[in-house]
């Protein structure tokens, strides 16, 4: 596993697919981030939703990185395509991981907070892991493993995208942003955030086995 996640990284570096995602994402930290002041919970909301839209984009592009014939070697070397599959995401949710330390320091430095706790990073680090699992999970499901037509697959991610930040309520994204704006007190939405985590987790458990599932009915 580990040397499929080394193989992906690589092959990630030298096409440069990582790019474009990656400079939406610091661009979305500087417009939606800079010369804020306040209480930290909006602001840590923000990254995570820039965290959301560049995870997404980030996984389509990693998930696409072989063609048919490149990946049915890579699939062989294996042994299962499960592992080729289980690298991918594992190569999205590293690369994230990297992220999240930009998103949490980034504000703090372009803003003004006067008081920063440690109830204040832990819901920033819930908040960007949670988007980060569903941005992911729409990618893998929205990947061109799934669909074969890269403009179907573009619809689906941008659908999942908006219903999962607009519709009103909905977990846990939407849900765990409309905590974060009314609620100043970072400690008390630490159990609310690690609700919607669990439930991103399980998300990306699905969007996994559907995509693995849909592979095999392919291959």
């Amino acid at each position: 596993m580990i040397a499929l996640i080394r193989y992906t990284f690589a092959t990630a570096l030298h096409t440069q697919r990582y790019l474009a995602p990656v400079l939406v994402f610091t661009a979305l930290m500087g417009v939606l981030t800079v010369n804020g002041s306040g209480p930290l919970p909006p602001a840590y909301a923000s990254s995570a939703g820039a965290l959301f839209v560049g995870s997404t984009w980030l996984t389509i592009a990693l998930m696409s990185l072989d063609d048919a014939p490149q990946r049915a070697i890579v699939v062989i070397s294996s042994g299962r395509s499960l592992k080729v599959l289980l690298a991918a995401v594992g190569t999205a949710l590293t690369s994230c991981l990297v992220l999240m330390v930009f998103g949490l320091l980034f504000p703090l430095w372009a803003g003004d907070y006067e008081v920063v706790t440690a109830s204040d990073l832990l819901l920033g680090l819930e908040a960007q892991l949670t988007c980060a699992l569903v941005g992911i999970a729409i990618g893998v499901l929205c990947s061109r493993l799934v669909f074969r037509r890269q403009g179907y697959a573009l619809v689906a991610a941008l659908a999942l995208v908006m219903v999962t930040l607009f519709v009103k309520g909905m977990p846990p994204v939407n849900r765990l942003f409309n905590l974060m704006a009314t609620t100043s007190d970072s400690a008390k939405l630490l159990a609310p955030a690690a609700g919607m985590l669990a439930i991103a987790a399980v998300i990306l458990a699905g969007s996994t086995a559907v995509t693995q599932y849909v592979i095999s009915r392919k291959e």
